[in-house]
């Protein structure tokens, strides 16, 4: 079976691998240090903002941003230099990651914050500590006991929104079931570009933007909801059937 392609496009995406066979990725202290020295490094050379960060003992989450189409890259360089550290340091040889990492493109925003509740929730709900502020090994916990953040977050929306005293409304609220449902099975619109399939996470489909609407004003703020949300002109032209031009003049007036 072919590999589904790629994410490349710039922005927000989060990503997630573990060691192969679900064998422990970092040892101790100096392991998650490194590598979040490596993934600093890749990001000045690639041009990356991470926004946020769990460590977990067999795996890792990432949230970053990317301006350029170079996701691929960026990894390829962390996974590479962190295994060859890790395999040379235990003395192993064979693959150390169990595979492609995952990678999911975010373009909303509640998904957003949605998401970075989660990444810095793993520890509790995996029964490591009671508070995340007690993990040491995510961006939140950082943030929450007043320390110095590594180089490549310090542009992170995490930081730059949120102080030691409003940290809590983001990272100590734990998703409701809701919520995680929504993570499992976040909505998907297959766009086509550049002879390549992508698929782009949004909040809600548009037979959900569209399900209450029952006058053309209602539909006007819905189509508005709809591009905060990510979807393009054109999809909600061709969802309405209408023209693109009108689906261009409601939100030149509305927005």
């Amino acid at each position: 079976m072919p590999r589904k392609p790629r994410i490349e496009l710039a922005g927000y995406h989060h990503i997630i691998n573990r060691g192969v066979n679900r064998s422990v990725v970092f040892v101790d202290d100096n392991d998650y240090e490194m590598f979040l020295k490596i993934v600093c490094k890749a990001c000045r050379v690639y041009g990356v903002v991470l926004h946020d960060y769990c460590l977990m003992s067999n795996h890792f989450h990432l949230l970053v941003e990317t301006a350029r189409e170079n996701l691929s890259s960026f990894m390829k360089q962390i996974n590479a230099n962190y295994a060859i550290y890790a395999n040379k340091k235990q003395k192993r040889s064979g693959h150390f990651w169990q595979g492609r990492y995952y990678s999911r493109y975010i373009n909303s925003e509640n998904y957003y914050y949605t998401l970075i509740r989660y990444i810095e929730q793993n520890p509790v709900e995996a029964g490591i500590v009671s508070k995340v502020e007690d993990y040491p090994y995510t961006l939140g916990s950082v943030i929450a006991n007043g320390l110095a953040p590594v180089s490549c977050a310090l542009k992170s929306k995490l930081l730059q929104e949120l102080s030691y005293e409003n940290i809590q409304d983001i990272i100590g609220v734990k998703l409701n079931n809701k919520e995680l449902e929504t993570l499992k099975e976040i909505k998907e619109l297959k766009i086509i570009e550049k002879d390549k399939v992508h698929k782009i996470a949004f909040s809600k489909t548009l037979d959900e933007h569209f399900k209450d609407v029952g006058s053309i004003a209602e539909r006007n703020k819905a189509m508005v909801k709809a591009v905060d949300d990510g979807y393009t002109q054109i999809a909600l032209a061709k969802y309405l059937n209408v023209s693109r031009s009108l689906v261009s003049k409601v939100l030149k007036e509305l927005i």
